[in-house]
């Protein structure tokens, strides 16, 4: 007698109308965040949404990781809190990526760094980590390209950031520490998306980081 707890596959066609939808959703996201800071004339009103922003393309982006297993959450887990701790020793010594503050628009602080800044260092990592993974390359090489692609995201991110009040740099700097420190913890973090034990194929991980890494570059042509 066959058990009737077998699970059935969910039709391809199915798993092809969810990527839609969650595809136009990160673009409504993103368009939508572009078109009020750059244009609107209360830019301030769409910043204070750039944590829903980010809290929501996190969870898309979750939906779509294939067997999300013990490793998996112990990733996200690990990722998340060496985020913010190491973001806690930078802004309080100035020893790891330079002097900087935080503004409020990525919302609540603890110990002066916004909470959400743990996600923002595991979605970031998480999405370069699977671009890296796409690519038929030695571990090693997987790690740096990872890490690569991390460091180029914030050198778009880096021209706005202070514009639209996510950080500010001591006498309005961005020094080349900070780029040399992003790579260096990036590679750490390259390495555990590299070792832990869970599926690394997102199919939403792509669009997430050309769409994001296109809003910051634009919103940065438009200073």
């Amino acid at each position: 007698m066959e058990s009737s707890n077998r699970v059935t596959p969910v039709p391809s066609n199915t798993n092809t109308r969810r990527l839609r939808v969650a595809q136009g959703l990160v673009l409504l996201f993103h368009i939508t965040g572009f078109l009020g800071l750059a244009f609107s004339d209360n830019p301030e009103f769409y910043q204070e949404f750039t944590p829903l922003t980010l809290i929501l393309t996190a969870l898309l982006l979750l939906a779509f990781q294939p067997g999300r297993n013990a490793a998996f959450w112990s990733f996200c887990f690990t990722v998340s809190l060496m985020g913010y701790m190491a973001e806690v020793v930078g802004v309080h010594t100035g020893k790891f990526f330079g002097h900087y503050t935080y503004g409020d628009t990525l919302g609540l602080k603890v110990l002066s760094v916004p909470l959400l800044i743990g996600l923002n260092w595991l979605v970031l990592t998480y999405v370069c980590g699977n671009l890296a993974h796409y690519l038929p390359l030695p571990q090693l090489a997987r790690i740096l390209l990872g890490a690569l692609l991390m460091v180029g995201f914030d050198l778009c991110l880096e021209p706005v950031a202070s514009t639209y009040d996510f950080w500010h740099w001591s006498a309005g700097v961005i020094p080349f520490q900070n780029f040399r420190d992003w790579f260096i913890f990036s590679c750490l973090l390259q390495v555990l998306f590299v070792r832990a034990g869970f599926k690394k194929h997102n199919k939403l991980a792509p669009l997430v980081y050309l769409v994001q890494l296109l809003f910051f570059f634009f919103l940065g042509s438009l200073q």
